[in-house]
């Protein structure tokens, strides 16, 4: 009795650490903020911490790097508001922040539609919120 129960904490052991292993890591980015007319540090922050959360579900994957730029933020988000989510769910502009980042795939190629092995950069996280004091959400993400 006592050699299974060993064998199945050793199970469980491995079965997590394994589990672990394939959220994608958040820890350790380079976050990069610019200056900022529209948004306070706090808020900015915010919103990458709903990225944070968005790229865990990116298993394999490693994060390395976020940036705030204001001015390619500004036009993605105009791209954002007449041609993507915007147009359709009546977001605000000013409620819309668009980062950009690299991160690292691993040998699984994350769910299966990146490219194992590879480095994408620029991605881009479109984050928005209900008003000014709502909580950011990643609304859209990708090149």
């Amino acid at each position: 009795m006592k050699k299974v129960i060993f064998f199945m904490s050793i199970f469980l052991i491995v079965f997590s650490l394994v589990g672990c292993n394939q959220v994608g890591k958040t820890d350790n980015i380079k976050a990069t903020i610019g200056e900022s007319e529209k948004f306070s540090e706090k808020e900015i922050n915010q919103a990458i911490d709903s990225v944070k959360i968005k790229f865990r579900g990116f298993k394999g994957c490693k994060l390395t790097d976020i940036w705030y730029d204001e001015k390619k933020s500004d036009k993605l988000t105009q791209d954002y508001m007449e041609y993507g989510g915007g147009k359709e769910n009546h977001t605000k502009k000013e409620n819309v922040i668009v980062f950009l980042s690299n991160f690292e795939v691993g040998s699984e190629g994350g769910d299966g539609s990146l490219e194992p092995n590879s480095i994408y950069t620029d991605w881009q996280w479109v984050v928005i919120r209900d008003n000014n004091t709502g909580k950011w959400e990643v609304n859209q993400w990708g090149y």
